[in-house]
């Protein structure tokens, strides 16, 4: 099938399939089924060889259905013409059963595509009224043949061929044939094309055209001239535009026709009957091998085109509206083209070997009609049809911009079949009152021999609100459809429906005998809804006088200060939809499809997951004091509601609009307690055997949809009134059953009400809770989503929920752990009277934790917050950690080279995935961790274990155990572990600090190596504390680090190295010279001194000063770029060995270089009193020190 050329008739009566020679003629016949339904088939009513010429085959097939020219005719076709063009450029014409009835050579190329072009009435005024038109492409030429006069001599031929056929005879006379000819130029290849029509341009495009062809001095006719427009698409430019303006040249009679009507009785007919299809078999004349004369083409050049190299082409589909069409390339792109402005405007993709079709559909005889004004004219949409065969999906877009309104899979080998015309012979005058009954688009599955035809609803290329009605006039169509087939489909069709008008239609339409008793009881339903919505909507003007208890006054002006601020924190502006406001109106569809009424229980069911809106529109009137409660509950009652589904409603109105309820709190309280007693007291509600000292179903329902609600204040306002509710039922139960000696000394026992008492503390718990979540963050903080809390996820939660609440909060809010540990301290002071906002906050934290003592305690609170730093860091580790340990440090050495710099940063980022600074405060982190585990190692003998507790209201809480839980459970680590790592970490905090290059892991053993990364808990061969001595070179020697002069750790880094230093086995006396070194190298002398009294080895301290005191002396006399004439003098004065000495000196090895002379002169005097007098150098000191005051005293 992949091979054949097929082609349908519009009108579906007749496929024709054709491969090579041969071809296949399917009619359309009636059957009956097995089932005894009637169904139309296509049936093979000619099949047999159409080529006469030597080696030619089938190249194109259409079937062009002609209209009757009968008065009674309604629209059918008279008969069907299939036109076949061959490889040899021959076009043949053929009636239904394979009778040939003219043939025609109009050029020696094969024939590439056979389209037709059918009269359309124009929808507008001023539209062109387009002419019939056949067209035949060739790879080099264009022929177009009049429709009308196409139409005449198929039906003479016709005519003449019954005749004949009755008489017996084979002379028949065909008529002249008119055609144009042109030959499309400046395109590579074509393959495809399309004939748009007669076009006329506007004056503007007519001057541009003219100023663009002939330039400055172009002349413009006072007239635009008709155009007929043509595409072709191809390579070179891969889509041209042609137009050929009419009356450039004359139609051409063909050859074959004159000599046809001028010599009917000459022997050339005999010869030419052989191709014309009359001459007989046992005829052999050499004679018609004789081809006929081709006119030459009239050459037309291509005006422009969309000129892509590289794309080619395949085929181009023209829209029914001749504006548009689709474009199917080499690339698996289908392009739709703009043809009056010769533009692309979208493209698809992947959409290969693609097959097109258009659906026009009009829009039904609605409002449009019958408006009180003129009618307005009837819309019409198109839809682009596209088959991926590869993909085996029919897809329909809405055109120009639309979305995809449908997709269908199907199989991959199917053929799209769309004709684009319709029947030819008809005009103005004839079309008048028919109804042509064509399809557009069909799919013909040759593996179930299926075919379907595409149908879009007009409603899918709307957007606005008249969609509504369009889709309920094809669902009212529809549904007229199943009621006559009497299928069960009705329901879901009706329910589908919204508009008022069209439901009005469709009762008025249903016949109670025709129509089955299912779909009446729907109908009955619907009306027992229109009746409630219609009593409640009345009731809404109504105003109400009731009043009812006010017991919770109490607890509302406790809870006032709470609340207030509650409020306020909730009601910050947010982005919302006018349309999904509470207080906009219910509309009566809605109402209908959100409620449904079961036949069988006789209850409301609701439908829809959102009951907000349908609680709103019954209750809220209520809640707000503007309907009449009890008016409206005997109201609800009266329509068979069960109680349950009504306290459901109204409990998810008061839960959803807390923010409405907040306004005036005491109005609304009072009256949802008037509306709980009224519903508790309707039949079916409370049960009549129900026991105070068990629990109540209809009060657990309002306790679980308080629990479960994330409107803390609101919850909590409806727990206190029906925790009141209660109190008043089981009094007057009391009171009814005479059980007055409960009340004499002992108070009365109800589980329910100690239900309910629980569940108040544990609302007002959330409360303060969520009051100091919604506290809004500090500017420039990370920030986030509100956490909202209820008292289900806190249970839900474990016994850590609150705490890993707060921690959250405190990450949000970039509470400093300093700050947070002050005011856990204040908890027991009684609140200031300061007002600021961070006043306020710590009033907010101090009510949460003096509400929460147990599950907020100190320990567990670090201990959470610790966990929510580390949690948040693991998503961002560039961020900066502020734990409970501590603040982390950064310490950046000053001497680092921006170039450095930046290659360092980019090469942490790239293995460890943060910078170099992240990565110098994440170590430094891990060396506080590791020392914070060895202290706790250390004292963990002296210290309990701590308890954990948990409020008694909050004991039921089940879920995930907490942090501290988990932590306990841990085992102990093992210490010497712990200070291996922390010895490594160490290490790696002094290499990025001070930029050391150096390989850590260098430094230890095979023991050493293997007891890294291992559970801290495990115990692990530690190394043998045998220390490299290249170690002790490369930290004393040349170019060793530089210790930090200034800054928060100035102190701290040479107790680490002293530590590390006995970890790693290296003489600490090395390390504390090396100290006293840096010191005096950076100018610290003072500090130098100090830290002079811990040196034990004098000697050795003495020789490295000396060598640091003649670097500062070579710096004043030799380098300085300011010396002084005496200086030079006193250079001169200097013992040549000094002088000798001093020259070999290299200052630039001295971080400070620049000190003043009293410091070096101080320097000398401690170097005498250091060397023994035995000493080498002693005397050498001695010199120096002469040198030293004598360039004091010159200065």
């Amino acid at each position: 099938m992949q091979d054949c050329v097929v082609s349908l008739s519009p009108c579906s009566d007749l496929l024709v399939v054709a491969r090579e020679q041969k071809a296949v003629f399917l009619s359309a016949k009636w059957r009956t089924d097995d089932s005894g339904r009637e169904e139309m088939t296509l049936a093979v009513s000619w099949s047999g060889t159409l080529s006469t010429e030597e080696g030619e085959c089938v190249s194109s097939v259409i079937c062009v259905p002609l209209a009757s020219q009968k008065r009674s005719s309604t629209g059918r076709p008279d008969w069907t013409c299939v036109v076949v063009g061959f490889s040899s450029g021959y076009v043949r014409f053929y009636t239904e059963n394979g009778v040939l009835l003219l043939a025609q050579l109009l050029n020696e190329d094969p024939v590439l595509r056979l389209k037709c072009r059918t009269y359309e009435i124009p929808r507008h005024p001023g539209v062109t009224e387009q002419h019939e038109e056949l067209s035949i492409l060739y790879p080099s030429a264009l022929v177009t043949i009049d429709g009308f006069s196409l139409f005449q001599s198929l039906r003479a031929c016709r005519n003449q061929v019954a005749r004949a056929a009755a008489a017996g005879s084979d002379a028949i006379q065909p008529p002249p044939l008119a055609y144009k000819k042109w030959g499309l130029q400046d395109m590579d290849t074509i393959v495809d094309h399309s004939s748009v029509g007669i076009m006329t341009l506007c004056v503007f495009d007519q001057m541009k055209n003219a100023s663009i062809l002939g330039g400055f001095h172009a002349s413009v006719k006072g007239s635009p001239p008709a155009m007929s427009q043509y595409i072709a698409v191809g390579g070179g430019p891969y889509t041209g535009f042609y137009y050929a303006v009419e009356g450039s040249s004359q139609p051409l009679l063909s050859h074959v026709a004159l000599a046809v009507a001028s010599k009917l009785t000459s022997a050339l007919f005999s010869a030419a009957s052989g191709w014309l299809g009359w001459k007989n078999k046992n005829e052999e004349d050499p004679a018609q091998k004789q081809k006929p004369k081709v006119e030459p083409a009239t050459p037309l050049a291509v005006r422009f085109g969309l000129p892509d190299s590289r794309r080619h082409g395949e085929s181009i589909c023209l829209s029914p509206c001749n504006t548009l069409a689709g474009v199917t390339d080499d690339f698996g792109r289908v392009t739709l083209l703009d043809l009056a402005r010769g533009i692309a405007i979208r493209m698809w993709k992947g959409y290969r070997d693609a097959q097109l079709g258009w659906v026009q559909v009009s829009e039904g005889r609605g409002e449009r009609e019958s408006s009180p004004s003129a009618p307005l004219p009837r819309r019409h949409a198109q839809f682009l049809v596209i088959y991926a065969p590869r993909r085996g999906i029919l897809e329909v877009w809405g055109t120009q911009q639309g979305p995809r309104v449908g997709a269908f899979t199907v199989g991959k080998h199917c053929r799209l079949l769309y004709a684009g015309y319709r029947l030819m012979g008809v005009n103005s005058v004839t079309s008048q009152g028919w109804q042509l009954h064509t399809q557009q688009v069909c799919l013909l599955d040759p593996t179930t021999g299926a075919l379907r035809t595409v149908t879009v609803p007009f409603h899918l290329a709307l957007s606005d609100k008249k969609s509504e009605r369009a889709k309920d006039m094809h669902l009212l169509k529809k549904l007229t459809t199943i009621l006559r087939s009497r299928d069960s489909e009705a329901k879901s069709v009706l329910l589908d429906i919204k508009h008022p008008a069209i439901k009005k239609q469709v009762k008025t339409t249903l016949d109670p005998e025709a129509v089955d008793e299912a779909l009446l009881q729907l109908c009955s339903s619907q009306l027992k809804l229109l009746q409630l919505y219609t009593d409640i909507q009345q009731l809404h003007s109504a105003a109400d006088t009731d009043t009812s208890s006010e017991a919770v006054k109490e607890d509302l002006s406790r809870l006032g200060p709470t609340l207030q601020r509650y409020a306020q924190l909730t009601s910050r502006p947010s982005v919302s939809f006018a349309q999904d406001s509470p207080d906009s109106p219910l509309p009566a569809r809605a109402f209908l499809s959100q409620l449904d009424i079961d036949v069988n229980i006789l209850h409301a069911v609701m439908v829809c997951t959102c009951v907000s809106c349908v609680g709103s529109f019954l209750f809220w009137g209520c809640l707000s004091g503007e309907s009449p409660l009890r008016r409206v509950c005997d109201t609800l009652q009266q329509t068979g509601v069960s109680p349950q589904q009504l306290l459901s409603l109204l409990l998810s109105v008061w839960l959803h609009r807390e923010k409405d309820v907040l306004k005036k709190p005491e109005e609304t309280v009072r009256n949802l307690h008037t509306l709980l007693i009224t519903l508790s007291n309707m039949k079916g509600a409370v049960e009549e055997s129900w026991d105070p000292q068990s629990v109540s179903p209809w009060w657990q329902q309002v306790r679980t949809a308080c629990v479960q609600s994330h409107s803390a204040a609101a919850a909590l306002l409806a727990a206190l009134v029906a925790h009141y509710a209660v109190k008043a039922s089981i009094t007057s139960r009391a009171d009814s059953k005479l059980l007055l000696d409960l009340q004499s000394e002992w108070e009365a026992v109800s589980l329910e009400l100690e239900q309910w008492a629980v569940c108040v503390r544990q609302l007002e718990d959330v409360l303060v809770l969520q009051t100091l979540l919604w506290v809004p963050p500090p500017q420039g903080t990370a920030g986030g989503a509100t956490a909202q809390c209820s008292v289900k996820t806190l249970l839900e939660g474990g016994r850590g929920g609150i705490a890993d609440s707060i921690a959250k909060w405190v990450f949000r809010q970039d509470l400093a752990p300093e700050r947070l540990k002050e005011i856990l301290q204040r908890r027991e002071e009684k609140e200031g009277d300061d007002n600021s906002e961070q006043s306020e906050q710590r009033r907010l934290l101090v009510a949460v934790c003096r509400r929460f003592p147990d599950s907020l305690s100190p320990d567990l609170l670090f201990a959470h917050c610790c966990w929510e730093y580390v949690v948040q860091w693991n998503k961002d580790p560039e961020v900066q950690i502020h734990t409970c340990i501590d603040h982390v440090t950064h310490t950046v050495s000053s001497d680092r080279q921006g170039q450095s710099e930046t290659d360092r940063n980019r090469l942490c980022r790239r293995d460890v995935g943060m910078g170099d600074k992240a990565m110098t405060s994440f170590l430094g982190s891990c060396v506080q961790l590791l020392q914070i585990l060895m202290e706790a190692d250390s004292g963990v003998e002296e210290v309990p274990p701590p308890e954990l507790c948990v409020e008694e209201v909050w004991c039921g809480a089940e879920g995930p155990a907490s942090i501290a839980e988990l932590a306990l459970e841990q085992r102990g680590v093992h210490y010497p572990l712990v200070q291996h790592h922390c010895l490594l970490a160490s290490l790696l905090y002094a290499a990025m600090t001070f930029s050391l290059r150096v390989k850590p892991l260098s430094l230890f053993d095979s023991k050493g190596k293997n007891a890294f990364f291992r559970d801290l808990t495990s115990i692990q061969l530690m190394p043998s504390g045998d220390m490299d001595p290249g170690l002790v070179f490369s930290a004393t020697g040349p170019g060793s680090p530089p210790l930090p002069s200034t800054g928060p750790r100035a102190d701290w880094w040479p107790s680490m190295c002293l530590e590390l230093g006995s970890l790693l086995q290296v003489n600490p006396d090395i390390l504390r010279r090396h100290l006293v070194c840096e010191l005096y190298s950076q100018g610290l002398d003072l500090r130098a001194e100090e830290a002079m009294l811990e040196v034990e080895d004098k000697d050795v301290l003495g020789s490295q000063l000396l060598v640091l005191t003649g670097q500062r002396l070579s710096y004043s006399l030799l380098h300085s770029q300011s010396q002084t004439q005496p200086a030079m003098e006193l250079l001169a004065r200097l013992p040549p060995t000094l002088c000798t000495w001093l020259k070999a000196m290299d200052p630039s090895e001295l971080r400070c270089p620049m000190v003043p002379l009293s410091q070096s002169s101080r320097l000398v005097s401690r170097l005498i009193e250091i060397l023994p007098e035995n000493h080498g150098q002693y005397s050498l000191a001695l010199h120096l020190l002469e040198a030293v005051e004598a360039l004091t005293t010159e200065d």
